[in-house]
């Protein structure tokens, strides 16, 4: 049957309406015969970015170089054009540019949607707004009114140091005309910036504060060409004997990048050198869009493109609208669904994870699914579908009953065999459906999205658990659920994806032995501090995370953790495990070396003793990618870590040399001598670390080929860190924080043929000292002085102040931009150019 659909699926969109009737009747005819082997195998068991931006730069160039006024006022821009344009992306270029986050310290994005609930967006600000902070965000906020809630953000902002607050995907009027009485006037310049597709919006968003509107136009069509061929020859330039065919295409697109973008990762796949595969899609394209208008016209190439992918794309992709309107979609959560879909085939050799994550590349190469984010090793983070292609794939879901959306309210829904029911929280969620007889009989999948009202998620489970013996999903991430797992849910027997993360689950039963197929367990962000001997029978179980932060608004102090069965390493399947408790003792440290298949480990509580006996473990781990490693205690009160082992059988050189990410939390008397040759190594966190002046942990890190991001908090008590020449080549992102002794950053004398810091692009310096006062010096170039207590330079700074100088200083060391020596104190030059940077870091 999937043979004949993926056959049948292909040539649908032109078929007879009678050959379409039957093709659905087929595809209904898959599902249940899906439902009844499931049934049968049940009752035996119980016996058993795109990137465009060059095209956009003058555009980029005139919103950043908005500089504030003379008068101060809070300045609004809008930019507003029709879908497809663009108009998020560039928006997100400017809000994540390094001069803008330097000149505005409180930001914040906020997605509003044509169908947004107001209480949520103005708690999803405040949140933002503390967390960019590093502050704990008020509980309080979760029982207040919409105006408590917007006196709340009022009083933040007014309090705050320049704001840029983005509002994107605005759609009414109304909207602003609430939002702005939360945003205060102020002598700082701030600034807030909306998208929309509406003209009165952008019109009336700027009439009030003298803001500047940009209306966004399609690309010219030199910057459409550019666009396309970047695409699909990847820079270079478009072969001669398919320059008419590909200019009769792209005329199509009518300049809009979406459309660009989308029909040229369909392009990119097919032979340059057979002219009729191209024209084929030019014909696709041809009189149907005549007539109509642009929007109809993009959908139409959207439609294509969908259409051109291979059917495991296509069902991975129309799974994609299960997701809310420019809902910022986190990939891991994606493709663990995918996979306990069955929607991810198995490969010979390759883990099912990196299959999944390469369909996700393949749909992202289409420009089908746009990366919003990264991992610190390059990987998608999170992503988005763009508004338009989802109402293309929403339509194609409802048309083959893949997937069931609802808010809650009365509705009529599209077949009574509701196989993938999917919520989506709304200020209105209410029980009022349940009037009418719906039947889960035959659901696979249950999944939300928001916090749902507890009576409505109680009464749903409820009657799911009841009635639905054939479900494999179950996300109820965030919701309001009881301290307990509900018993129903061990009924299920095809469980294969069960997420509880950020719910009220406190305890997990014996009963949890029963969900034998299960393969996917997530407990993040919950009380639960251990689990019992029955998990032991999930021997299907590759991911498991069972956590909470230690301190909600700092995960600087760690994690806690579960304690495991001292057999733990009978779950052989684990490729992810996060964060396993070992104050116990040894054995369950032994029992880790049993999981080979290991990916991603996270231990918290280790003892020093124990610290050999985990390299030990770690030995057998070669596919270990993130290894992160906390020892008993919190802040500075962490007990040393002794790491500094490898077995006698391996060389340090061929110890874990596939770990891409290293956190230690804890004491340390040494480096560990292994950590110098972890050629694979990407980011490195040090917390708490406590490394004595001898022990510069740099010194370890020098010449890692692939070293991207060196995070340190509290990790070392010198006052002096050295670069040397030629070290950190590939060196991007650098913080620093309670470094309380540090006051300089050395580098080495560098020749022509050795450089260093050839790619570091941000540096961040927090909290390096107690005092009020700072020193601020260069010494030949090669020295900066961090801020003290004992300061002689009798320049007053705050200590905000003197994080942003000293950062500023150490811009300009690495890029010997500085002009003079420093330690020429009575220098009038230097006296100036202190007082520049003091006006820029206002």
């Amino acid at each position: 049957m999937r043979a004949f659909l993926r056959e049948a699926e292909a040539k649908e969109e032109d078929a007879q309406p009678r050959l379409q009737e039957w093709i659905k009747q087929v595809r209904e005819a898959a599902y249940d015969t899906e439902d009844i082997l499931d049934e049968f195998v049940a009752r035996f068991a119980r016996h058993r970015t795109t990137e465009f931006y060059g095209s956009v730069w003058r555009i980029f160039s005139s919103i950043k170089n908005l500089r504030a006024r003379d008068d101060y006022q809070l300045k609004v821009v809008s930019v507003v054009g029709m879908g497809g344009l663009g108009k998020t992306t560039l928006v997100k270029k400017v809000h994540e540019d390094l001069e803008v986050r330097r000149h505005f310290p409180v930001r914040a994005w906020v997605t509003v949607s044509e169908t947004c609930d107001f209480q949520y967006l103005l708690k999803d600000l405040i949140r933002q707004l503390h967390e960019e902070g590093k502050k704990p965000v008020p509980q309080s906020i979760e029982s207040m009114t919409t105006t408590e809630l917007k006196k709340f953000v009022k009083d933040f902002l007014q309090q705050a140091e320049r704001y840029a607050i983005v509002f994107d995907d605005v759609w009414d009027v109304e909207f602003w005309n609430t939002i702005k009485f939360a945003l205060p006037e102020s002598s700082h310049g701030n600034r807030v910036m909306l998208t929309t597709r509406k003209a009165d919006v952008a019109s009336a968003s700027c009439t009030e504060s003298l803001g500047y509107i940009y209306r966004m136009k399609p690309l010219f069509f030199e910057d459409s060409w550019t666009l396309f061929c970047n695409k699909i020859f990847k820079g270079g330039s478009c072969p001669g004997h398919l320059m008419d065919v590909a200019k009769g295409i792209l005329d199509k697109c009518e300049g809009l990048p979406l459309a660009i973008l989308a029909i040229g990762g369909l392009l990119a796949l097919k032979d340059v050198n057979r002219t009729e595969e191209w024209e084929m899609v030019r014909c696709s394209l041809g009189g149907e869009l005549e007539g109509t208008g642009k929007l109809d016209r993009v959908k139409k190439i959207l439609t294509l493109s969908y259409g051109d992918l291979p059917w495991h794309l296509k069902t991975c992709l129309l799974y994609t609208s299960i997701y809310p309107e420019d809902y910022e979609i986190e990939c891991s959560r994606l493709i663990n669904l995918w996979i306990a879909e069955r929607f991810v085939e198995w490969r010979e050799g390759t883990s099912i994870a990196d299959v999944a994550l390469g369909y996700l590349s393949e749909l992202v190469n289409r420009s089908l699914i746009q990366v919003t984010d990264v991992f610190y090793d390059g990987l998608p983070d999170t992503c988005r579908i763009h508004d338009l292609l989802r109402e293309v794939l929403l339509l194609k879901s409802r048309e083959q009953n893949l997937v069931t959306v609802t808010t809650g309210q009365p509705m009529m829904w599209p077949s009574d065999k509701v196989r993938r029911l999917v919520v989506h929280s709304s200020s209105n969620n209410n029980t009022q459906h349940h009037q009418q007889s719906y039947s889960f009989d035959h659901l696979r999948s249950f999944v939300t999205f928001g916090s749902m009202s507890p009576l409505l998620s109680k009464t749903l489970l409820s009657e799911i658990s009841r009635s639905s013996k054939l479900l494999k999903v179950l996300d109820l991430a965030g919701q309001e659920t009881e301290e307990e797992i509900p018993n129903e849910i061990f009924k299920m027997f095809h469980l294969k994806y069960l997420q509880l993360g950020g719910t009220r689950v406190e305890r997990v039963p014996k009963a949890i032995g029963k969900l034998q197929h299960l393969e996917y367990l997530n407990l993040a962000d919950t009380r639960v501090r251990e689990l019992p001997m029955e998990i032991l029978k999930l021997q299907k179980l590759r991911f498991l995370k069972v956590y909470q932060q230690v301190d909600s608004s700092d995960d600087d102090y760690g994690y806690h953790g579960f304690k495991a069965p001292s057999n733990m390493g009978g779950l052989l399947a684990l490729e992810i495990l996060t964060c396993i408790d070992a104050s116990s003792g040894s054995i369950i440290i032994k029992e880790i070396g049993r999981l080979a298949q290991l990916r991603e480990l996270s231990i918290t509580k280790l003892r020093r003793d124990d610290g050999k006996e985990l390299c030990s473990s770690l030995a057998n781990l070669t596919s270990l990618q993130k290894l992160s490693v906390g020892s008993i205690g919190k802040g500075d009160d962490h007990e040393f870590i002794d790491l500094n082992h490898h077995p006698p059988s391996l060389s340090s050189s061929s110890f874990l040399q596939s770990l891409r990410m290293l956190l230690l939390c804890g004491r340390l008397e040494k480096m560990p001598q292994w950590v110098a040759h972890l050629h694979s190594l990407v980011r490195i966190d040090l917390d708490w670390s406590r490394l004595r002046s001898e022990e510069d942990p740099l010194e370890s890190l020098q010449y890692l080929p692939n070293l991207g991001e060196i995070h340190f908090c509290g990790s070392y008590q010198g006052e002096e860190l050295c670069f040397k020449a030629g070290g950190f080549l590939n060196l991007k992102w650098m913080h620093l924080k309670r470094l309380e002794g540090l006051r300089w950053m050395k580098k080495m004398k560098i020749t022509q043929e050795s450089h260093t810091f050839l790619k570091l692009s941000l540096v961040t310096i927090q909290m390096m000292g107690n005092g009020e006062t700072a020193t601020c010096g260069l010494r030949r170039r090669k020295h900066i002085i961090f801020p003290s207590s004992s300061s002689r330079c009798g320049f007053p700074f705050s200590s905000l102040w003197t994080t942003r100088l000293s950062l500023l200083l150490f811009l300009f060391f690495i890029s010997n931009f500085f002009p003079f020596n420093i330690r020429e104190r009575s220098s009038s030059s230097f006296v100036s150019y202190l007082l520049i940077c003091c006006m820029y870091c206002v």
